[in-house]
């Protein structure tokens, strides 16, 4: 694990790649030695495995973004997570509905596991560690959209847990608007904003003035992801939301401080370790039966969503926006699936009983399966094209704790 980010350098081919590669070898070679790697069987395992490994990635991926938060200047990742997610998962939602004669509830699962750009996966075509030296705006795009709508997905699935064995859909949806969709996502913005500028106040003005405390560590980044989660978990917010807004709200606390360097480093060593971990087991259950439910047009389906629906829903989600139409078309083509998918196919079936879970499974493996490896081949050579063309020098000034408390002086 610690050498893949150089092999994956070297070889111009994503470390993802190869851990589903060597994950099914392992479990060609030593299956019956090793536990099942089932995520239907082990549904409790795989939420949980998922769950972590998606708001750590969400910490990590709010502190390294550089850009300074407002509504103009996010105004692209915005476009993304409303326009192309919402066309996204409507497109889904009817292709399963009336093509392959799904019930309402599994046909709006299938587009909400995968309307979401996986935020764990994505590290090939994302920005890098903070305070990089240039400005991307393909890069960024990407990375802002993958933290927001990994939450912003979240009320779709509860859409579909709540249509499972119904038929009076105006109530449903009367509740689901009032509760699932605004509550909890105000929960989330609201208490991800008050604990990022809480945690934002003690590590970057508090412990500056009170020199007995002081610290340096990474793994505040993990502690401060667990504790704003369970917070708005508890009032049954959407946690994936509040991470990520605490991140972004500590970030732009002190934007240009080192700190957040080693508080990103930390959260980008746990991920890639969680990473590791979910790829092996989702290697092994390839060769174990979990696309066994896949049928031809499931696959054809599956390669039109990787290559055209999202590319396509991205492009019109991007009119009118300030780029080249090559970065928007990289923004469209790098619209990576993974884990987020995995969470939220477990945890829908967690919570409710779906009648097609397998075919639902299948489906899902088989997108992720695609994006692995279409993504995964691309990403370097694609993404370096763009960066050569577009890319703009980025004046990241760094800041002290010597340098923060002569700026505060008046």
């Amino acid at each position: 694990m610690a050498w893949m980010p150089d092999i994956a350098r070297r070889t111009k081919i994503s470390y993802s790649i190869i851990y589903v590669v060597a994950g099914a070898i392992i479990y060609l070679a030593f299956g019956s030695l090793l536990p099942l790697p089932d995520p239907i069987f082990k549904n409790d395992l795989t939420v949980h495995l998922t769950e972590l490994a998606v708001i750590i990635s969400l910490m990590g991926t709010g502190l390294k973004i550089d850009q300074p938060f407002t509504i103009r200047s996010w105004s692209n990742p915005f476009r993304l997570v409303s326009i192309t997610m919402l066309l996204s998962i409507f497109i889904v939602t009817m292709i399963a509905r009336y093509y392959f004669h799904f019930d309402w509830a599994s046909a709006i699962l299938l587009g909400a596991v995968l309307a979401p750009t996986d935020p764990v996966l994505a590290a090939d075509v994302q920005v890098g560690p903070p305070h990089e030296k240039v400005k991307d705006n393909v890069r960024f795009s990407l990375t802002a959209e993958a933290g927001m709508n990994d939450g912003t997905a979240f009320p779709f699935t509860w859409l579909a847990i709540a249509f499972v064995g119904i038929s009076n859909y105006p109530d449903v949806m009367a509740d689901w608007v009032l509760y699932d969709l605004l509550y909890r996502a105000a929960a989330g913005l609201m208490l991800g904003f008050i604990i990022g500028r809480i945690i934002g106040y003690l590590l970057f003005v508090y412990q500056e003035k009170k020199e007995t405390f002081s610290t340096d560590d990474g793994f505040v980044a993990i502690s401060t992801t667990l504790l704003v989660y369970g917070i708005t978990e508890m009032v049954h917010g959407y946690g994936f939301i509040a991470v990520f807004v605490c991140a972004v709200t500590m970030r732009n606390f002190e934007m240009h401080h080192k700190y957040h360097k080693k508080l990103h480093s930390f959260t980008d060593q746990v991920e890639r370790i969680l990473v590791a971990i979910v790829l092996i087991l989702f290697g092994g259950s390839l060769v174990t039966g979990i696309l066994g439910a896949l049928t031809w047009q499931m696959g054809v389906f599956a390669v039109l969503f990787v290559l055209l629906i999202r590319p396509a829903t991205s492009l019109i989600g991007l009119l009118g926006a300030k780029l080249h139409f090559k970065e928007k078309w990289a923004i469209g083509f790098f619209g990576i699936k993974g884990m987020g998918t995995f969470f939220y196919l477990a945890f829908a079936l967690h919570e409710k009983s779906f009648p097609l879970e397998k075919e639902l499974w299948a489906i899902g493996a088989f997108v992720v399966l695609l994006s692995i490896i279409i993504h995964g081949f691309t990403a370097s050579k694609v993404m370096k094209k763009v960066e050569t063309e577009f890319a703009e020098p980025a004046d990241v000034p760094l800041v002290s704790s010597e340098m923060e408390n002569v700026n505060r002086e008046p």
